[in-house]
């Protein structure tokens, strides 16, 4: 097929999908949106307690119906689109057998399963890790991996399985018809050397540790390179015109960083999303944890320090489902944003929540302290409302987030000087303002809220030659929204709170922790 030629081609399409939704942006080459199309998911179902599972049927179909709500708004022209990229959320796995036909439902990365039968590792390198002392951390990577649980469960379908993709692999295959994807999306347990961005090398101990074969995963470029080119397929399902170029992204926290216009490793950017993360960008390989290692950014060649506090906004959404029904019905009533009324929620509270702190391990994932983590809220008295424990919640977030921001500084060497704010928690000048506080540094939102969105257009515009390089791109293409300087009142009491209590907390809680895990059994030791 050849590739489709037109010289008046100045917009790009982005297909973000993320946990809640897939979204279809159009961006013009300066970053603006031209239009979007959003189509809601059913997060996962589950079938045991800690899975979380979805059909890929579902997410191409709701890519689908996403691009095809693009060509019924007013002005929209196909034919002026230069190319597409697609992000997605991380750690998200698809198998498919011989025909690419999905053999069982995605396991998304919000699953909790966990296999203590797994692959066999020689004698040298088990002494090696354990003199490393890195031998637990191995086990638990071993013991997580989805195709470990499959082969150990479901033989059948281990047996099977032809190809091993994440979720951007698998739309990219549906897409173009190649089982190629993004060096820039392998977040998961996957054979990757995060170092040289590159399917791990044959004498690699992760080949020992995971069932997956080389002939199951997909062909890697780096983002901005050519996945391949829109097929007819694809084209009639979706609306955009066949042969269009598909370009390389990558997963969607390392295109939010970009799209955030966060390129130099001085600006940290925060997401704050599902996951609540914390990220620079450089071109230096740096295990912000040791043996833990940085994931490949959006840019090809760099690297994406980060610490996640898992399931961090998700405690924002949740206190919203169990104790914001108020908010939301006036919202209703007054046809305003609940944004608005839960920002009224946490502003009625006084900086430091009247001495309530909260620990934001709801789930313990890989990057906080340990597996034993639990959530904490201290500090109750008969003073304190819902208001209160809304804010806790937004500082708690911060402060976890602010002491990742330190432990990379440490690491990295380099000092961040200016913060970043993208993902839903963004569009809140409460957490903004009390991001501010809490790091005492300027925080800003980026012009449009779609950063993964742009990250991947951004990617795609270098790729077709569109800008003649990423700083040109990203200089081009982002631009800082409104900005955030720390209340110097306020900055001084998260000051002491964060260094004599927050700092203090999981060391203190740690041995209670194991207790009510070998009590419960939860979480799983």
């Amino acid at each position: 097929m050849k590739t489709r030629k037109n010289c008046d081609a100045t917009t790009i399409l982005a297909i973000d999908n993320g946990t809640q939704s897939v979204r279809a942006l159009l961006f013009d080459l300066a970053g603006n949106i031209v239009a979007k199309s959003q189509v809601m998911l059913d997060p996962y179902f589950s079938t045991q307690p800690g899975w979380a599972e979805h059909d890929p049927e579902d997410y191409w179909q709701a890519l689908c119906r996403a691009c095809q709500g693009l060509w019924t708004q007013p002005g929209v022209r196909r034919d002026a689109i230069a190319g597409v990229a697609v992000t997605t959320q991380r750690g998200t796995v698809v198998n498919l057998d011989r025909n690419g036909r999905p053999l069982r439902p995605a396991i998304t990365w919000l699953d909790q399963r966990h296999t203590d039968t797994v692959p066999p590792i020689s004698w040298w390198w088990r002494t090696a890790f354990k003199l490393a002392r890195v031998d637990g951390t191995i086990d638990y990577f071993r013991g997580e991996a989805e195709i470990n649980w499959i082969r150990a469960h479901e033989p059948d379908v281990w047996a099977a399985t032809d190809k091993f993709l994440l979720l951007s692999g698998y739309l990219n295959w549906r897409l173009c018809g190649c089982f190629a994807d993004s060096s820039g999306s392998q977040v998961a347990y996957v054979p990757f050397d995060y170092k040289r961005r590159r399917w791990a090398g044959p004498r690699d101990w992760k080949w020992q540790a995971l069932a997956v074969e080389p002939r199951m995963l997909p062909e890697l470029v780096e983002p901005g390179e050519r996945l391949g080119e829109i097929g007819r397929d694809a084209s009639d399902a979706t609306g955009i015109p066949a042969g269009t170029p598909l370009l390389a992204a990558a997963a969607d926290k390392a295109c939010e960083v970009i799209g955030a216009g966060c390129r130099e490793p001085h600006v940290g950017c925060l997401s704050y999303g599902t996951t609540a993360t914390i990220n620079t960008t450089g071109t230096r390989y740096v295990e912000v944890t040791p043996f833990l290692p940085p994931y490949p950014a959006a840019i090809p060649g760099a690297y994406s320090s980060e610490v996640q506090v898992f399931r961090g906004y998700w405690m924002v959404n949740w206190f919203k489902e169990q104790f914001g029904h108020r908010e939301q019905q006036r919202a209703l009533a007054e046809d305003v944003a609940p944004e608005q009324l839960f920002d009224q929620l946490a502003r009625s509270v006084p900086p430091g929540s009247m001495g309530l702190m909260l620990q934001p391990y709801w789930t313990p994932g890989i990057r906080v302290p340990g597996r034993e983590a639990k959530g904490a809220i201290v500090g109750f008295g008969d003073v304190h409302t819902r208001a209160h424990v809304y804010r806790a919640i937004l500082e708690g977030l911060a402060y976890a987030l602010r002491e990742g921001k330190e432990r990379i500084e440490k690491r990295s060497g380099v000092a961040i000087t200016e913060l970043r704010v993208s993902g839903g928690g963004s569009q809140s000048d409460c957490a903004m303002q009390l991001t501010a506080d809490i790091f005492g540094l300027p925080t800003s939102r980026p012009h449009v809220y779609e950063t993964s969105g742009l990250g991947a257009a951004i990617d795609a515009a270098v790729g077709l030659g569109l800008h003649r390089d990423f700083a040109t791109a990203i200089g081009a293409m982002t631009r800082v929204g409104r900005v955030f300087e720390p209340v110097p009142a306020h900055r001084d009491v998260y000051e002491r709170l964060y260094r004599q209590v927050y700092l203090k907390m999981y060391r203190q809680l740690q041995p209670l922790y194991r207790e009510i895990a070998e009590i419960t059994g939860y979480p799983q030791r």
